[in-house]
């Protein structure tokens, strides 16, 4: 049986994308996994630009509403908050879940500077957030 992950993000643009595109390629079929927002708004350009690299495109995904998820009385296993510290009176809570986790992550709206510094930071988030994938799927799979 797949354990069913939910990553969950402000605006379900970036942070939250990149975990659950992840964790479907790296998971392989160990994990269910979707992601969500409390505000969803769009995929950021360079989030789908720096996962392209990757061989991921992300480029027709959809954002989704965090309290649809709820009102469909979904059940996941993991729920995997993607908010920063300073932010997370922000970062959602979501009730009924065996076990939660939170990774203190920067939000790439938040970046400054020119569009290929922006592009440069967005990729070590995201070769962060591929680590941190990993060493939770090496986590679960040490658990079986």
């Amino acid at each position: 049986m797949k354990k069913k992950v939910l990553f969950i993000c402000v605006h379900n643009s970036a942070r939250s994308q990149m975990a659950e595109a992840y964790l479907k390629l790296l998971g392989e079929d160990q994990f269910e996994t979707e992601s969500a927002g409390f505000e969803p708004t769009v995929i950021n350009p360079l989030v789908v630009k720096t996962m392209k690299e990757e061989g991921i495109d992300l480029s027709d995904k959809k954002t989704q509403d965090v309290y649809d998820l709820l009102k469909q009385s979904r059940f996941f296993g993991y729920i995997v908050t993607v908010c920063e510290r300073a932010r997370e009176t922000q970062c959602p809570t979501f009730p009924g879940v065996a076990k939660k986790l939170h990774w203190d992550l920067e939000n790439p709206e938040d970046f400054t500077g020119t569009d290929e510094e922006k592009l440069t930071k967005v990729r070590v988030l995201r070769n962060k957030i591929k680590k941190l994938v990993q060493q939770f799927i090496d986590e679960e799979s040490a658990a079986m």
